[in-house]
């Protein structure tokens, strides 16, 4: 994998570039001298747990031949106060199905992407991010 990043302002934004042309913008908050034209860092591992386990629970639920009409994660993430570097402390999600879905294999779907499948959930529980979730069907 190739990542390019490129500075686009004068101050920490900054362009993301995958090696088929993916763009994200980065920058920093007002706060710390940014400009909060983008998605800070650390909001980005977050969305790409988000986007690890969503991709692995839709591919084990159409494998499993569940009919999905709509699916969202919410997810809630805390940082360590007053430590440099700050890691992520926690994080729940909760994971929103509608359609005709059995539970146990919604519920069985969201564990094996949480606890076997998803990259980014290892990743962060090898730096000891305590991951929690919930299954919400056609609520």
């Amino acid at each position: 994998m190739k990542i390019a990043l490129q500075r686009v302002d004068d101050g920490f934004n900054m362009e993301a570039v995958d090696e088929n042309g993916h763009k994200v913008l980065m920058d920093s908050s007002l706060e710390n001298g940014g400009k909060n034209n983008g998605i800070r860092p650390m909001q980005m591992v977050i969305m790409g747990l988000g986007g690890c386990s969503a991709i692995d629970v839709m591919m084990i639920l159409k494998k499993q031949r569940q009919e999905v009409t709509d699916f969202r994660i919410e997810i809630d993430a805390e940082r360590e106060k007053g430590k440099e570097p700050s890691l992520w402390e926690s994080a729940h999600l909760i994971f929103h199905l509608s359609g005709n879905i059995d539970p146990d294999k919604a519920a069985r779907a969201v564990e094996l992407s949480m606890n076997k499948y998803c990259s980014v959930a290892e990743t962060l529980r090898q730096g000891n991010t305590k991951l929690t979730w919930e299954v919400k069907l056609n609520a």
